[in-house]
Parts: C-alpha cells; structure tokens; sequence
C-alpha cells in the first residue's frame, strides 16, 4: 500500500470504527418503556408525577385525550363461562399456567388485545386475553381453559389469586397516593406523555 492510499484510508477507517460503536450503543441501549407501574406523589396541572415501583421518580404529561379506567376487586365467582378475561401467568412447577392475576373486561371491551404474548409483570410472565370457554372448581381454586383465535390455554387460579374488573374512572382520581399503572410514550423532545391510566379504586393495587 502507497503511503497516498494509506493516507487516504486512515479518516474511512476512523468513520467506520465510530459507525460500527455508534451502532452498537443503539444496539444496546434499553428500550424505552411503554407503561410505568408505581404510586402517584402529585398531580399539578397536567403534569403526572408517579413513583414506579422499583423506585425512580417518573414525570408524565397528561394528554388532552385522557382516559382513566377505574380497577376495583371481584371475587373468582365472578369469573363464569364465556367471560372475556386478561390472564397474567407465570410456569407452574407441573409445567402449567398459574394464574399472577385475573382482570374480568367489561363487555365494551371483549376483544381488547385478543391472544398470548410475554409480558412484563414478572420474570417468565405471559398475558393472555380471551374467552373462558370451560370453568373445572377444584379444592382451592379454578382451572380455567380460555380460548383466543389463534388457541387456547389452561389456567390455574387460586383461590389467593387476585380478581379485578375495569369501571368507567374520572380524572379526579388521579392524586397522590393512588396506585396506578400508566401508558406512556415518549416524545421528540424526550418527555414521556401518558393519554391511558389504571387507578386502583378505594387504595387498591392495580394487580396487572
């Protein structure tokens, strides 16, 4: 190689090597949350300042658009035959579904994310939306087969279990001390906005 070409060489091989490490900081940075679990610590025009629950202070603008859903509990009774149920599960050591919690839709919203997917509540955890097809009582609990379009599951719920519903909610429950879980995105500016949140009715946990 001429020292010319050398030369000529050296400022692509830089670009490249800052490229090919710009590249894998992207590659690696963490992907940016899509909702935050925590308790309210204040509401001050249409700034959302929530405590997450693994600790760190997360600030969320309200959109305009905003809707609350109340989460209030029920009783595994409530859970009947041709429900349309969100189930959290996490690997039994019988190799079955065991139920984290169970949220029972409002018929307004049967169909809402239909099917199984990963999920985000716990370590090996998968949500499961669909229709309770079949309801077996046991000793302490209720083995329940849902179905959704592309298949079907059996899920076991303790009678431990927590069992929830969704009620129309209002703005002015969102205040501190409140537990909820709010949908965020961020935006070009970096800033998070929330226009969706869960509010735990009556000091309830939202359990999803």
């Amino acid at each position: 190689m001429t020292i010319q070409r050398a030369n000529f060489m050296r400022p692509l091989i830089a670009v490249a090597m800052v490229a090919a490490s710009t590249f894998a900081a992207v590659a690696q940075k963490a992907p940016v949350p899509t909702r935050v679990r925590g308790t309210i610590e204040n509401v001050e025009g249409d700034t959302l300042l929530v405590k997450s629950r693994t600790g760190e202070d997360v600030k969320l603008h309200i959109a305009p658009d905003l809707r609350v859903a109340g989460i209030t509990k029920i009783s595994l009774a409530d859970i009947k035959v041709g429900s349309f149920v969100g189930a959290t599960t996490v690997p039994g050591p019988d190799g079955g579904n065991n139920a984290v919690e169970v949220h029972v839709f409002p018929e307004s919203m049967r169909g809402t994310g239909e099917g199984s997917r990963p999920y985000d509540l716990k370590p090996n955890s998968s949500m499961t939306n669909a229709t309770v097809s079949e309801s077996v009582v046991g000793n302490d609990g209720h083995t329940l087969l849902v179905k959704y379009k592309d298949g079907e599951k059996k899920v076991f719920v303790s009678d431990m279990t927590p069992v929830v519903t969704y009620v129309p909610g209002d703005k002015s429950e969102l205040k501190a001390g409140a537990k909820v879980i709010a949908f965020m995105k961020q935006l070009p500016d970096g800033s998070f906005e929330t226009d969706r949140v869960n509010v735990g009715l009556d000091g309830l946990t939202p359990p999803m």
